[in-house]
Protein backbone atom coordinates (compact mmCIF):
# COMPACT_ATOMS: atom_id res chain seq x y z
CA UNK A 1 0.00 0.00 0.00
CA UNK A 2 1.13 3.57 -0.59
CA UNK A 3 0.85 6.38 1.98
CA UNK A 4 -2.56 7.20 0.51
CA UNK A 5 -3.73 3.63 0.85
CA UNK A 6 -3.65 2.65 -2.83
CA UNK A 7 -1.95 -0.38 -4.33
CA UNK A 8 1.43 0.35 -5.83
CA UNK A 9 1.52 -2.48 -8.32
CA UNK A 10 0.99 -6.22 -8.63
CA UNK A 11 1.97 -8.58 -5.86
CA UNK A 12 5.53 -9.81 -5.92
CA UNK A 13 6.16 -13.30 -7.32
CA UNK A 14 6.34 -16.13 -4.82
CA UNK A 15 9.58 -15.95 -2.87
CA UNK A 16 10.01 -12.20 -3.33
CA UNK A 17 8.99 -9.63 -0.73
CA UNK A 18 6.63 -6.92 -1.97
CA UNK A 19 8.21 -3.54 -1.32
CA UNK A 20 6.29 -0.47 -0.26
CA UNK A 21 7.60 2.86 1.01
CA UNK A 22 5.44 5.28 2.98
CA UNK A 23 7.75 8.18 3.61
CA UNK A 24 7.15 11.58 2.06
CA UNK A 25 8.77 13.04 -1.03
CA UNK A 26 8.09 16.06 -3.16
CA UNK A 27 5.35 15.62 -5.74
CA UNK A 28 6.97 18.04 -8.21
CA UNK A 29 10.75 18.06 -8.05
CA UNK A 30 11.01 20.85 -10.63
CA UNK A 31 8.94 23.17 -8.41
CA UNK A 32 9.80 21.94 -4.91
CA UNK A 33 13.25 21.87 -3.31
CA UNK A 34 12.15 20.05 -0.14
CA UNK A 35 13.85 17.00 1.28
CA UNK A 36 12.15 15.35 4.25
CA UNK A 37 15.25 13.73 5.75
CA UNK A 38 18.54 15.54 6.23
CA UNK A 39 21.81 14.87 8.03
CA UNK A 40 20.19 15.94 11.31
CA UNK A 41 17.93 12.88 11.35
CA UNK A 42 20.82 10.61 10.34
CA UNK A 43 22.99 12.04 13.10
CA UNK A 44 20.53 11.48 15.95
CA UNK A 45 19.84 7.90 14.88
CA UNK A 46 23.57 7.19 14.83
CA UNK A 47 24.11 8.79 18.22
CA UNK A 48 21.24 6.92 19.84
CA UNK A 49 22.30 3.62 18.30
CA UNK A 50 25.90 4.02 19.49
CA UNK A 51 24.69 4.53 23.05
CA UNK A 52 22.26 1.59 22.71
CA UNK A 53 19.17 3.74 23.28
CA UNK A 54 17.00 1.30 21.41
CA UNK A 55 14.07 0.37 23.67
CA UNK A 56 11.94 1.73 26.48
CA UNK A 57 11.04 5.13 27.83
CA UNK A 58 14.48 6.49 27.17
CA UNK A 59 15.80 9.99 27.76
CA UNK A 60 14.97 11.04 24.19
CA UNK A 61 11.45 9.62 24.46
CA UNK A 62 10.85 11.39 27.77
CA UNK A 63 12.22 14.67 26.47
CA UNK A 64 10.04 14.47 23.37
CA UNK A 65 6.89 13.75 25.39
CA UNK A 66 7.58 16.69 27.67
CA UNK A 67 8.25 18.97 24.70
CA UNK A 68 5.03 17.86 23.00
CA UNK A 69 3.01 18.22 26.19
CA UNK A 70 4.19 21.79 26.73
CA UNK A 71 3.67 22.67 23.05
CA UNK A 72 0.10 21.40 22.98
CA UNK A 73 -0.63 22.75 26.45
CA UNK A 74 -1.89 19.64 28.21
CA UNK A 75 -1.00 17.92 31.48
CA UNK A 76 0.00 14.62 29.91
CA UNK A 77 1.54 13.27 26.71
CA UNK A 78 2.34 9.72 25.74
CA UNK A 79 4.15 8.37 22.67
CA UNK A 80 2.97 5.23 20.90
CA UNK A 81 4.03 2.97 18.05
CA UNK A 82 1.76 4.74 15.57
CA UNK A 83 -1.31 6.93 15.27
CA UNK A 84 -3.67 3.93 15.33
CA UNK A 85 -2.19 2.89 18.66
CA UNK A 86 -2.62 6.44 20.01
CA UNK A 87 -6.30 6.36 19.04
CA UNK A 88 -6.74 2.87 20.50
CA UNK A 89 -5.25 4.06 23.80
CA UNK A 90 -7.46 7.16 23.80
CA UNK A 91 -10.60 5.11 23.10
CA UNK A 92 -9.64 2.64 25.82
CA UNK A 93 -8.83 5.62 28.03
CA UNK A 94 -12.38 6.96 27.88
CA UNK A 95 -13.86 3.51 28.47
CA UNK A 96 -14.98 2.56 24.99
CA UNK A 97 -16.08 -1.05 24.76
CA UNK A 98 -18.60 -3.64 23.53
CA UNK A 99 -22.10 -2.27 23.00
CA UNK A 100 -20.95 1.33 22.70
CA UNK A 101 -21.42 3.58 19.68
CA UNK A 102 -18.89 6.02 18.29
CA UNK A 103 -19.88 8.95 16.08
CA UNK A 104 -17.32 9.58 13.37
CA UNK A 105 -17.41 11.32 9.96
CA UNK A 106 -17.74 8.99 7.01
CA UNK A 107 -15.16 11.19 5.29
CA UNK A 108 -11.94 10.21 7.03
CA UNK A 109 -9.29 7.53 6.79
CA UNK A 110 -10.29 4.08 8.05
CA UNK A 111 -7.69 4.21 10.82
CA UNK A 112 -9.76 6.84 12.62
CA UNK A 113 -12.47 4.30 13.44
CA UNK A 114 -10.60 0.97 13.22
CA UNK A 115 -9.32 0.97 16.82
CA UNK A 116 -12.89 1.40 18.08
CA UNK A 117 -13.96 -1.71 16.18
CA UNK A 118 -11.26 -3.76 17.91
CA UNK A 119 -12.61 -2.57 21.26
CA UNK A 120 -16.04 -3.85 20.27
CA UNK A 121 -17.65 -0.45 19.59
CA UNK A 122 -19.95 0.19 16.65
CA UNK A 123 -19.35 3.09 14.23
CA UNK A 124 -22.10 5.62 13.65
CA UNK A 125 -21.07 7.72 10.67
CA UNK A 126 -22.13 11.32 10.14
CA UNK A 127 -22.22 13.91 7.36
CA UNK A 128 -19.52 16.48 6.67
CA UNK A 129 -20.06 20.16 5.93
CA UNK A 130 -19.68 20.56 2.14
CA UNK A 131 -17.82 23.86 2.49
CA UNK A 132 -15.32 22.90 5.22
CA UNK A 133 -15.15 19.14 4.40
CA UNK A 134 -15.28 18.45 8.14
CA UNK A 135 -17.90 16.80 10.34
CA UNK A 136 -21.24 18.58 10.65
CA UNK A 137 -22.01 19.32 14.33
CA UNK A 138 -25.76 19.36 13.74
CA UNK A 139 -25.66 15.93 12.15
CA UNK A 140 -23.58 14.69 15.07
CA UNK A 141 -26.32 15.85 17.43
CA UNK A 142 -28.98 14.03 15.41
CA UNK A 143 -27.12 10.73 15.65
CA UNK A 144 -26.61 10.64 19.43
CA UNK A 145 -28.30 7.73 21.21
CA UNK A 146 -28.11 6.39 24.77
CA UNK A 147 -25.34 4.09 23.50
CA UNK A 148 -23.08 6.92 22.23
CA UNK A 149 -19.82 6.78 24.13
CA UNK A 150 -17.51 9.00 22.07
CA UNK A 151 -17.49 11.64 19.33
CA UNK A 152 -14.46 11.65 17.04
CA UNK A 153 -13.56 14.93 15.35
CA UNK A 154 -11.02 14.70 12.56
CA UNK A 155 -8.93 17.70 11.54
CA UNK A 156 -8.74 16.26 8.05
CA UNK A 157 -5.94 17.41 5.72
CA UNK A 158 -4.84 19.86 8.46
CA UNK A 159 -8.13 21.78 8.30
CA UNK A 160 -9.68 22.59 11.67
CA UNK A 161 -13.13 21.45 12.79
CA UNK A 162 -15.74 23.77 14.25
CA UNK A 163 -15.14 22.67 17.82
CA UNK A 164 -17.36 25.02 19.85
CA UNK A 165 -20.65 23.28 18.99
CA UNK A 166 -19.05 19.84 19.47
CA UNK A 167 -17.71 20.83 22.88
CA UNK A 168 -21.16 22.19 23.76
CA UNK A 169 -22.71 18.82 22.84
CA UNK A 170 -20.10 17.08 24.98
CA UNK A 171 -20.89 19.27 27.98
CA UNK A 172 -24.63 18.70 27.57
CA UNK A 173 -24.37 14.94 27.23
CA UNK A 174 -21.17 13.99 29.02
CA UNK A 175 -19.94 12.25 25.85
CA UNK A 176 -16.13 12.52 25.48
CA UNK A 177 -14.63 14.12 22.38
CA UNK A 178 -11.49 12.65 20.84
CA UNK A 179 -9.55 14.83 18.39
CA UNK A 180 -7.86 13.00 15.53
CA UNK A 181 -5.04 15.42 14.69
CA UNK A 182 -3.14 13.01 12.46
CA UNK A 183 -2.93 15.59 9.65
CA UNK A 184 -2.94 18.80 11.68
CA UNK A 185 0.41 19.19 13.40
CA UNK A 186 0.41 22.72 14.81
CA UNK A 187 -3.21 23.58 13.96
CA UNK A 188 -5.11 25.95 16.27
CA UNK A 189 -8.69 26.81 17.13
CA UNK A 190 -9.37 30.20 18.72
CA UNK A 191 -5.70 30.32 19.63
CA UNK A 192 -5.68 26.94 21.36
CA UNK A 193 -3.75 24.01 19.99
CA UNK A 194 -5.83 21.31 18.38
CA UNK A 195 -5.47 18.22 20.51
CA UNK A 196 -5.90 20.18 23.73
CA UNK A 197 -9.63 20.92 23.42
CA UNK A 198 -11.29 17.50 23.51
CA UNK A 199 -10.85 14.86 26.19
CA UNK A 200 -7.83 13.58 24.28
CA UNK A 201 -5.88 14.42 21.15
CA UNK A 202 -4.04 11.95 18.92
CA UNK A 203 -1.41 12.42 16.21
CA UNK A 204 0.21 10.17 13.68
CA UNK A 205 3.97 10.45 13.13
CA UNK A 206 3.84 8.09 10.14
CA UNK A 207 6.43 8.60 7.43
CA UNK A 208 4.41 10.96 5.22
CA UNK A 209 3.13 13.17 8.05
CA UNK A 210 4.34 16.76 8.70
CA UNK A 211 6.25 15.48 11.73
CA UNK A 212 7.60 12.06 10.81
CA UNK A 213 9.02 9.36 13.01
CA UNK A 214 8.81 6.84 10.20
CA UNK A 215 6.22 5.19 12.41
CA UNK A 216 4.96 6.73 15.66
CA UNK A 217 2.08 8.41 17.43
CA UNK A 218 1.29 10.76 20.31
CA UNK A 219 -1.64 11.03 22.71
CA UNK A 220 -2.31 14.09 24.87
CA UNK A 221 -4.92 14.70 27.55
CA UNK A 222 -5.72 16.64 30.72
CA UNK A 223 -7.87 13.76 31.98
CA UNK A 224 -5.92 11.70 34.48
CA UNK A 225 -8.20 8.66 34.13
CA UNK A 226 -7.79 8.65 30.37
CA UNK A 227 -4.03 9.02 30.71
CA UNK A 228 -3.61 6.27 33.29
CA UNK A 229 -5.77 3.84 31.34
CA UNK A 230 -3.75 4.64 28.20
CA UNK A 231 -0.60 3.81 30.13
CA UNK A 232 -2.09 0.56 31.42
CA UNK A 233 -3.19 -0.72 28.03
CA UNK A 234 -0.03 -0.14 26.06
CA UNK A 235 3.05 0.73 28.10
CA UNK A 236 4.07 -2.58 29.69
CA UNK A 237 7.26 -2.33 31.75
CA UNK A 238 7.38 1.44 31.35
CA UNK A 239 4.89 2.67 33.91
CA UNK A 240 6.61 1.76 37.16
CA UNK A 241 7.00 4.87 39.28
CA UNK A 242 7.05 7.27 36.35
CA UNK A 243 3.70 7.34 34.55
CA UNK A 244 0.77 6.67 36.85
CA UNK A 245 -0.35 9.80 38.67
CA UNK A 246 -2.72 8.37 41.27
CA UNK A 247 -2.71 5.14 43.27
CA UNK A 248 -5.89 3.82 41.62
CA UNK A 249 -4.02 1.32 39.45
CA UNK A 250 -0.88 0.98 41.57
CA UNK A 251 -1.31 -2.74 42.12
CA UNK A 252 -1.12 -3.29 38.35
CA UNK A 253 2.37 -1.78 38.07
CA UNK A 254 4.64 -2.32 36.26
CA UNK A 255 2.94 -4.67 33.80
CA UNK A 256 -0.40 -2.97 33.33
CA UNK A 257 -2.48 -5.12 30.99
CA UNK A 258 0.63 -6.58 29.42
CA UNK A 259 0.24 -4.96 26.00
CA UNK A 260 2.96 -3.00 24.23
CA UNK A 261 2.08 0.01 22.07
CA UNK A 262 5.27 1.81 23.04
CA UNK A 263 7.12 4.00 20.57
CA UNK A 264 10.56 3.04 19.27
CA UNK A 265 13.18 5.43 20.66
CA UNK A 266 14.94 5.81 17.30
CA UNK A 267 11.66 6.82 15.71
CA UNK A 268 11.07 9.42 18.40
CA UNK A 269 14.62 10.70 17.91
CA UNK A 270 13.76 11.35 14.26
CA UNK A 271 10.48 12.98 15.26
CA UNK A 272 12.32 15.23 17.70
CA UNK A 273 14.36 16.63 14.81
CA UNK A 274 11.29 16.89 12.58
CA UNK A 275 9.33 18.79 15.23
CA UNK A 276 11.98 21.53 15.25
CA UNK A 277 11.49 21.93 11.49
CA UNK A 278 7.69 22.09 11.68
CA UNK A 279 7.26 25.88 12.04
CA UNK A 280 9.20 26.54 8.85
CA UNK A 281 7.47 23.68 7.03
CA UNK A 282 4.04 25.01 8.01
CA UNK A 283 5.00 28.55 7.01
CA UNK A 284 6.20 27.57 3.55
CA UNK A 285 3.28 25.25 2.87
CA UNK A 286 0.82 27.88 4.11
CA UNK A 287 2.33 30.63 1.94
CA UNK A 288 2.15 28.40 -1.12
CA UNK A 289 -1.42 27.18 -0.49
CA UNK A 290 -2.68 30.69 0.23
CA UNK A 291 -1.00 32.03 -2.93
CA UNK A 292 -2.70 29.39 -5.07
CA UNK A 293 -6.05 29.99 -3.37
CA UNK A 294 -5.75 33.75 -3.93
CA UNK A 295 -4.85 33.23 -7.58
CA UNK A 296 -7.80 30.96 -8.30
CA UNK A 297 -10.50 33.17 -6.81
CA UNK A 298 -11.42 34.60 -10.21
CA UNK A 299 -11.38 31.21 -11.96
CA UNK A 300 -14.91 29.95 -12.56
CA UNK A 301 -15.89 26.55 -11.16
CA UNK A 302 -13.13 26.46 -8.54
CA UNK A 303 -13.30 27.50 -4.87
CA UNK A 304 -10.96 27.10 -1.92
CA UNK A 305 -12.16 25.05 1.03
CA UNK A 306 -13.86 27.29 3.58
CA UNK A 307 -11.91 27.72 6.81
CA UNK A 308 -13.74 27.58 10.13
CA UNK A 309 -13.79 30.97 11.85
CA UNK A 310 -10.82 31.62 14.14
CA UNK A 311 -9.06 28.47 13.00
CA UNK A 312 -5.47 28.15 11.85
CA UNK A 313 -4.85 25.15 9.64
CA UNK A 314 -1.47 23.44 9.71
CA UNK A 315 0.30 20.33 8.55
CA UNK A 316 -1.20 20.71 5.06
CA UNK A 317 -1.22 16.95 4.56
CA UNK A 318 -3.13 17.51 1.33
CA UNK A 319 -4.41 20.44 -0.72
CA UNK A 320 -8.09 19.97 -1.58
CA UNK A 321 -10.13 22.47 -3.58
CA UNK A 322 -13.82 22.39 -4.52
CA UNK A 323 -14.96 22.02 -8.13
CA UNK A 324 -18.37 22.96 -9.58
CA UNK A 325 -18.77 21.22 -12.95
CA UNK A 326 -21.91 23.15 -13.88
CA UNK A 327 -19.71 26.25 -14.25
CA UNK A 328 -17.25 24.51 -16.60
CA UNK A 329 -19.30 22.93 -19.41
CA UNK A 330 -20.14 20.10 -16.98
CA UNK A 331 -16.66 18.68 -17.49
CA UNK A 332 -16.30 15.78 -15.06
CA UNK A 333 -14.15 16.08 -11.96
CA UNK A 334 -12.04 13.15 -13.14
CA UNK A 335 -11.48 14.85 -16.50
CA UNK A 336 -10.28 18.04 -14.80
CA UNK A 337 -7.82 15.97 -12.75
CA UNK A 338 -6.66 14.24 -15.93
CA UNK A 339 -6.23 17.53 -17.80
CA UNK A 340 -4.24 19.06 -14.93
CA UNK A 341 -2.05 15.97 -14.72
CA UNK A 342 -1.49 16.19 -18.46
CA UNK A 343 -0.39 19.78 -17.92
CA UNK A 344 2.28 18.56 -15.49
CA UNK A 345 0.32 19.23 -12.29
CA UNK A 346 -0.28 15.85 -10.60
CA UNK A 347 -3.89 15.99 -9.40
CA UNK A 348 -6.15 13.48 -7.66
CA UNK A 349 -9.92 13.36 -7.29
CA UNK A 350 -9.97 11.96 -3.77
CA UNK A 351 -7.37 9.81 -2.05
CA UNK A 352 -9.74 8.66 0.70
CA UNK A 353 -12.91 6.63 0.08
CA UNK A 354 -16.03 7.35 2.11
CA UNK A 355 -16.12 4.79 4.90
CA UNK A 356 -19.80 3.95 4.57
CA UNK A 357 -19.14 2.87 0.98
CA UNK A 358 -16.51 0.29 1.92
CA UNK A 359 -17.64 -3.37 1.90
CA UNK A 360 -16.54 -3.66 5.55
CA UNK A 361 -19.16 -1.16 6.67
CA UNK A 362 -21.82 -1.92 4.07
CA UNK A 363 -21.87 -5.69 4.56
CA UNK A 364 -20.39 -5.96 8.04
CA UNK A 365 -17.77 -8.43 9.22
CA UNK A 366 -17.55 -11.06 11.94
CA UNK A 367 -14.47 -9.54 13.59
CA UNK A 368 -14.19 -11.94 16.53
CA UNK A 369 -15.77 -14.95 14.72
CA UNK A 370 -18.84 -16.90 15.88
CA UNK A 371 -21.09 -13.93 15.14
CA UNK A 372 -19.44 -11.65 17.67
CA UNK A 373 -18.41 -8.04 17.36
CA UNK A 374 -19.83 -4.66 16.41
CA UNK A 375 -20.30 -5.36 12.69
CA UNK A 376 -22.30 -8.59 12.82
CA UNK A 377 -25.37 -9.40 14.93
CA UNK A 378 -27.85 -6.52 14.79
CA UNK A 379 -25.65 -4.47 12.46
CA UNK A 380 -27.73 -2.95 9.66
CA UNK A 381 -24.85 -1.68 7.54
CA UNK A 382 -24.75 1.30 5.20
CA UNK A 383 -25.66 1.93 1.58
CA UNK A 384 -24.71 4.38 -1.14
CA UNK A 385 -26.94 7.41 -0.72
CA UNK A 386 -27.01 7.29 3.09
CA UNK A 387 -24.91 10.47 3.26
CA UNK A 388 -25.99 12.53 0.24
CA UNK A 389 -24.33 15.78 1.30
CA UNK A 390 -20.94 14.18 1.85
CA UNK A 391 -21.22 12.00 -1.25
CA UNK A 392 -21.86 15.01 -3.48
CA UNK A 393 -19.05 16.97 -1.83
CA UNK A 394 -16.63 14.06 -2.13
CA UNK A 395 -17.40 13.58 -5.83
CA UNK A 396 -16.28 17.10 -6.69
CA UNK A 397 -13.00 17.50 -4.84
CA UNK A 398 -9.68 18.06 -6.54
CA UNK A 399 -6.37 17.54 -4.76
CA UNK A 400 -3.49 19.70 -5.94
CA UNK A 401 0.15 18.93 -5.12
CA UNK A 402 1.47 20.12 -1.75
CA UNK A 403 4.78 21.96 -2.17
CA UNK A 404 6.93 22.30 0.94
CA UNK A 405 9.80 24.48 -0.32
CA UNK A 406 8.46 25.86 -3.60
CA UNK A 407 10.45 27.82 -6.14
CA UNK A 408 9.47 31.45 -6.56
CA UNK A 409 6.89 31.08 -9.35
CA UNK A 410 5.47 27.71 -8.30
CA UNK A 411 2.07 29.02 -7.20
CA UNK A 412 1.69 31.04 -10.42
CA UNK A 413 2.37 27.95 -12.51
CA UNK A 414 -0.26 25.97 -10.63
CA UNK A 415 -2.80 28.77 -11.03
CA UNK A 416 -2.05 29.14 -14.75
CA UNK A 417 -2.65 25.44 -15.27
CA UNK A 418 -5.96 25.65 -13.40
CA UNK A 419 -7.05 28.61 -15.47
CA UNK A 420 -6.01 26.94 -18.71
CA UNK A 421 -8.01 23.78 -18.00
CA UNK A 422 -11.19 25.58 -16.90
CA UNK A 423 -11.07 28.04 -19.80
CA UNK A 424 -10.76 25.10 -22.21
CA UNK A 425 -13.51 23.03 -20.58
CA UNK A 426 -15.82 23.22 -23.61
CA UNK A 427 -13.03 22.00 -25.87
CA UNK A 428 -12.14 19.21 -23.46
CA UNK A 429 -15.64 17.72 -23.35
CA UNK A 430 -15.34 17.20 -27.12
CA UNK A 431 -11.89 15.62 -26.81
CA UNK A 432 -11.18 11.91 -26.78
CA UNK A 433 -10.60 10.60 -23.25
CA UNK A 434 -12.50 13.38 -21.47
CA UNK A 435 -16.06 13.27 -20.23
CA UNK A 436 -18.95 15.28 -18.88
CA UNK A 437 -20.23 14.48 -15.39
CA UNK A 438 -23.05 12.43 -16.92
CA UNK A 439 -20.72 10.45 -19.17
CA UNK A 440 -18.18 9.93 -16.39
CA UNK A 441 -20.71 7.95 -14.37
CA UNK A 442 -20.59 5.38 -17.18
CA UNK A 443 -16.79 5.15 -16.94
CA UNK A 444 -15.92 3.29 -13.70
CA UNK A 445 -12.20 3.24 -14.51
CA UNK A 446 -11.86 6.86 -15.59
CA UNK A 447 -9.80 7.80 -12.54
CA UNK A 448 -7.15 5.36 -13.71
CA UNK A 449 -6.64 6.81 -17.19
CA UNK A 450 -4.58 9.85 -16.25
CA UNK A 451 -2.30 10.60 -19.16
CA UNK A 452 1.16 12.12 -19.49
CA UNK A 453 0.77 14.39 -22.50
CA UNK A 454 -0.75 17.88 -22.63
CA UNK A 455 -4.46 17.84 -23.41
CA UNK A 456 -3.85 20.14 -26.37
CA UNK A 457 -2.22 17.15 -28.11
CA UNK A 458 -5.17 14.77 -27.74
CA UNK A 459 -7.32 14.08 -30.76
CA UNK A 460 -10.81 15.51 -31.14
CA UNK A 461 -13.65 13.08 -30.64
CA UNK A 462 -15.25 12.17 -33.97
Amino acid sequence: MTARGKKKGPSAPSGEAAVFVQTASTQMSELDRWSQVTEDEVRIVEEMTRRNELSGGTEVVREFEETWRRWIGTKYALTTANGCAALYCAYFGVGLGPGDEVICPTYTWISTIAPALLLGARPVFCESDPETLLLDPEDVRRRITPKTRAIIVVHLWGLVCDLDPIVAISRETGIPVIEDCSHGHGARYHGRMCGSIGTAGCWSLQGSKPVSAGEGGVLTTDDVECFERACLVGQVNRIKGVDLVTTKYAELQPLGLGMKFRSHPLAIGIAQVQLKKLPELNRKRRDYVEAVEAGMRDIPALKPVKLVEASERAGFYAFPIRYFPEEAANLSTESVAKALSNEGIPTQTGPYPLLHQLPLFQKGFDIFTRNRGPLCEGYKGYRDGDFPVTEKMHAHLLFLPVLSDPVLDAADRIVNALRNVIENAETLVRTEGFFTERDARKQPAIAEILGTQGFQKTSARK
